[in-house]
């Protein structure tokens, strides 16, 4: 069983939002470990260890081992509440991991050759991710860091699946039971929009062009109310 990050914990009595709030303001995480066929046990462990390692992707699909008491237990990462605001681990949820039982947990995956595939390099493609991450079920001992997808024989309009991620022995994926995913194409990049500014100017009128029809009919109508000014004038005199 691989063991990728050591931890060590201590019990934790008190519980409730009152205690979990003092325990923090000590610089510990509250934290909880269940499964592996015993009791749910409340734990805390130190923040800014946790906080060291949470940005490394194989924290989430490792195994760990957290040490209560001097004893050593494996777990997997299950959730991971961070604060709305702040830098800061609210809470950690881990499950105890059994040698001769499955476990299931995310995967993420690696992405390989994709400036060099056909429909990048010579057909000016883009590449669209539309999974990077997938869950698996095996034995602790199969547990791999990663998945990894090999672009280099992709071409233009063309999609893979997650039908087409290679698993490692014992590695199996239970949502192909019932959809095989698109996981990664290549397709062409979008024409660009004409920008604002060069728009308005397509739309206004050329320096010296005629004025618009709406313009040019103002003018006759403006001279013919002078000239019905000028008769009623004449008409009075007589």
């Amino acid at each position: 069983m691989r063991i990728s990050f050591s931890f060590n914990a201590e019990p934790r009595g008190a519980q409730g939002k009152g205690a979990s709030r003092r325990l923090r303001n000590t610089g510990k995480v509250p934290a909880i470990i269940y499964g592996g066929h015993k009791d749910a046990e409340a734990l805390s462990l130190v923040h800014h260890k946790l906080l060291a390692v949470i940005e490394d992707e194989r924290f989430y699909s490792s195994i760990i081992e957290v040490t209560v008491d001097g004893k050593a237990q494996p777990a997997i990462v299950k959730d991971v509440q961070m604060h709305p605001a702040r830098n800061q681990i609210v809470h950690l949820d881990l499950q105890r991991v059994v040698e001769n039982e499955p476990i299931r947990l995310h995967l993420p995956i690696h992405f390989k050759n994709e400036a060099a595939s056909p429909g990048v390099k010579t057909q000016g493609g883009i590449v669209s991710h539309m999974r990077t991450d997938v869950e698996v079920s095996c034995l602790p001992k199969d547990l791999p860091e990663f998945l990894e997808l090999d672009l280099a024989d992709m071409n233009l309009n063309e999609t893979k699946f997650l039908a087409d991620v290679p698993l490692p022995p014992g590695v199996t994926v239970p949502e192909l039971a019932h959809r095989n995913a698109a996981v990664v194409s290549i397709h062409s990049p979008r024409a660009a929009e004409p920008e604002p500014v060069a728009a308005e100017a397509a739309a206004a009128p050329a320096e010296g062009a005629a004025p618009a029809a709406g313009a040019a009919g103002a003018a006759p109508a403006a001279g013919a109310e002078a000239k019905k000014g000028e008769e009623k004038k004449e008409g009075g005199k007589k």
